[in-house]
């Protein structure tokens, strides 16, 4: 006599985890892909990345469900509630890491290496459409404490070159940086002898701007380049621009030392 083997039921927590999770990551994909190919406001995209990351959360709670039910019962869907548990915390790894960074960092969005007379940003044609016609606001006192505190290393960057060579290498740095280039001016001799350069940097998932500011001017027997960077997106720069200008003071100083 045959044996009537019926197989367990499947869990409905470990399909739905699964469908959740892939669909968090669809609508990530998608705030990913708005903010870097339509170019639409970044609360927006924000809002759709938060109702992904909220989806992946919920993944989260029906994976943790599913498998208290498969432990119980016997039920089938171990794989699925398993890939919808590493999928959403694939996809909350990164918020909570810039969570992390925020308890540590200071609310600050701009960064500079001149308190007294930070580098200014270009008024010209091409500077201000590059920037949507934004203007950074003006360098808030405020936050030198801050800055001083939890970013010591960003300093002005001296170098021995004369102001020419000095802005031949501030421009060729920036481009290898990476960053675009949206206007510059050559060293004015016949007034001060300071040059500027205006970049932009994106940040590596949303191509959120931070807007760069370079300025060269000679000193007595040096010539120093100062920047200030700063966030077009948010209060909290989860230290991206303190970042930009030690990376950019490190291409200099390799720069220097090649042959």
């Amino acid at each position: 006599m045959r044996r009537l083997i019926v197989d367990e039921p499947l869990s409905r927590a470990a399909v739905w985890s699964q469908r959740t999770a892939i669909f968090a990551l669809a609508s990530a994909a998608v705030a990913v892909g708005l903010a870097r190919f339509a170019n639409l406001d970044a609360g927006a995209v924000l809002t759709v990345f938060a109702a992904a990351l909220t989806l992946a959360f919920l993944a989260l709670l029906l994976a943790g469900s599913a498998g208290v039910v498969i432990w119980r019962t016997g039920r089938h869907g171990a794989g699925r509630a398993a890939f919808g548990c590493l999928l959403s915390l694939a996809l909350l790894a990164y918020p909570a890491y810039l969570a992390g960074i925020a308890l540590v960092r200071p609310m600050i969005a701009d960064v500079t290496t001149d308190f007294a007379s930070p580098p200014a940003f270009m008024i010209s044609a091409k500077a201000r459409t590059a920037r949507a016609g934004r203007t950074p606001p003006a360098w808030d006192s405020a936050a030198e404490a801050l800055q001083k505190d939890a970013y010591p290393e960003v300093k002005p960057i001296l170098v021995d070159l004369e102001p020419a060579e000095a802005y031949q290498l501030a421009l060729r740095v920036t481009k290898d940086l990476g960053w675009k280039i949206v206007d510059s001016n050559p060293p004015n001799l016949r007034v001060d002898g300071v040059a500027q350069i205006e970049a932009i940097a994106r940040s590596p998932a949303f191509g959120f701007a931070d807007d760069i500011a370079i300025r060269v001017r000679p000193l007595a027997s040096q010539t120093r380049i100062d920047l200030r960077s700063v966030s077009r997106v948010g209060k909290h720069d989860f230290g991206a621009n303190a970042r930009h200008v030690d990376r950019f003071a490190a291409a200099v100083q390799d720069a220097l030392q090649e042959p």
